[in-house]
């Protein structure tokens, strides 16, 4: 029940997010004209970057299954491709995208993947996700600092350095066993405030699991190749995430800025929003895209531009994703039920 709330809370926080955003971005501009203008926009770029952004959910996917491969967990492309879709929208629903990580490792355990497994695995993805962001961030510094205002750059600096502190700690988690230790007892601790049952099998299990982590820490340690084709994957999967911008300039038949510029612009952007602590950098993302794009598109475009821009990579498979985490709620449902029937 608890659960349910906060998911509600996060559902209705994230859609007042949107509404307010689109509301000062569109309130003093001629609606009717901007739906005109996309809909004369040229409509295999925009097929282009829908399938980037899926593209880019498949990347993901295949380094989620390259790590349980490695970890000997039994998966599927389409079983990686479900956990990718499944973080993607609780990432986009929950503040500093905190509720992506959690859900995918509570899908994977009902798929029989061990805790510990899935935690490393995602660790390590997401690890990936941070060396790859902040170094093509500080690399398109060097070509597009001038487009940062005094607020945009302040913005960039808070947003590297929250990704820096992630880095340390996700490294900290992943190779520290001082560090986990010591979370498990913390985590006990609050079980114990709250008299929660059965604390001593909690425990057990919680030292169980920490102990099959480290082991397939080491292992991962060990197998230092797998980490690097992780890392290339990201690499690949981030360039093609920060096209979509590119395909959607193309898109209004524009030119005069290369793929190059503007694929460096999206990654200021990025790494600029990403430490924002709002569901989905909704309001961030909008305003920072109007400010840094605006030497990019012509005035009368810019709007038009964001919505499309951000509909192709963020709302559009925030609704897909929606659909699929639905679809496996409804068979979790049916599954429960079929047990319960069973065991009476």
């Amino acid at each position: 029940m608890k659960r349910t709330k906060k998911l509600i809370f996060n559902l209705i926080l994230f859609f007042a997010l949107i509404i307010i955003t689109f509301y000062i971005v569109l309130k003093d501009q001629d609606v009717t004209k901007i739906f005109k203008m996309l809909s004369n926009v040229n409509k295999q770029f925009i097929l282009g970057a829908t399938l980037c952004m899926l593209f880019y959910i498949s990347c993901e996917a295949i380094n989620i299954g390259r790590m349980l491969k490695a970890l000997n967990e039994k998966s599927n492309f389409f079983r990686n491709l479900k956990y990718a879709l499944i973080g993607f929208f609780f990432s986009s629903i929950t503040p500093a995208a905190t509720g992506g990580q959690p859900m995918q490792i509570y899908y994977m355990h009902k798929d029989k993947i061990s805790v510990g497994n899935s935690t490393l695995a995602l660790l390590v993805n997401l690890t990936c996700v941070q060396v790859v962001t902040i170094s093509m961030a500080l690399f398109s510094l060097i070509f597009n600092y001038k487009y940062l205002n005094n607020v945009l750059a302040w913005l960039f600096v808070i947003g590297v350095m929250l990704n820096l502190t992630a880095l340390t700690l996700l490294f900290i988690s992943i190779f520290s066993k001082k560090m986990t230790k010591g979370i498990i007892k913390i985590v006990i601790k609050i079980l114990k405030f709250f008299r929660v049952k059965d604390i001593e099998t909690k425990q057990e299990k919680l030292k169980n699991e920490l102990s099959r982590y480290h082991d397939s820490a080491t292992y991962i340690k060990s197998n230092t190749p797998v980490i690097i084709k992780n890392l290339i994957t990201t690499y690949i999967q981030f360039i093609a995430f920060y096209s979509i911008s590119y395909l959607v300039y193309c898109s209004f038949g524009l030119s005069g800025h290369n793929i190059f510029q503007i694929l460096t612009m999206q990654s200021l952007l990025y790494a600029t929003v990403s430490g924002i602590p709002s569901p989905g950098a909704v309001g961030v993302s909008e305003g920072g895209y109007m400010a840094i794009y605006a030497y990019v598109f012509p005035e009368g475009l810019l709007d038009s531009a964001m919505l499309l821009t951000r509909g192709v990579s963020f709302y559009l498979f925030v609704a897909i994703s929606a659909i699929v985490v639905i679809i496996n709620s409804m068979k979790k449902k049916e599954r429960d039920s079929e047990t319960q029937e069973i065991n009476c």
